[in-house]
């Protein structure tokens, strides 16, 4: 069955999501940490979960390019995506930033609600 259309509007969200989610990822591992290994964590967490995004596919996934470096089971993708999400939202709440974190989880909710499409065709694949 090919992979479902999302809105023009529900792509751009998603991907300030996504640059939001690295942000916060960036200021959880800030906070965390300390001394150099505190920069170190700044770059390495955020890339990671930037690397890990991007390979790790199910292949015609709308939300993507339908391409995948390494193809996973839709189970798979969106668990990563969950993690990313998570620790985006967990960032911004460590970093004293609770309302932050509270208006990126009700816009992600937001994403997926208008994604159920998406999330049914990846759960089949």
């Amino acid at each position: 069955m090919p992979a479902p259309g999302m809105a023009g509007w529900n792509l751009a969200l998603r991907f300030g999501l996504e640059l939001a989610a690295l942000v916060g990822l960036a200021m959880g591992a800030w906070e965390v940490s300390s001394g150099w290994v505190r920069w170190v964590a700044v770059i390495l967490v955020p890339l990671t979960a930037t690397v890990v995004w991007g390979v790790f596919n199910v292949v015609g996934d709308p939300s993507r390019s339908g391409k995948a470096a390494v193809e996973v089971p839709g189970r798979v993708r969106l668990g990563i995506e969950f993690l990313v999400f998570a620790g985006g939202a967990g960032g911004f709440n460590l970093s004293g930033r609770p309302i932050a974190a509270l208006v990126f989880v009700f816009l992600v909710l937001t994403h997926y609600a208008f994604s159920i499409a998406r999330i049914r065709w990846i759960l089949d694949n």
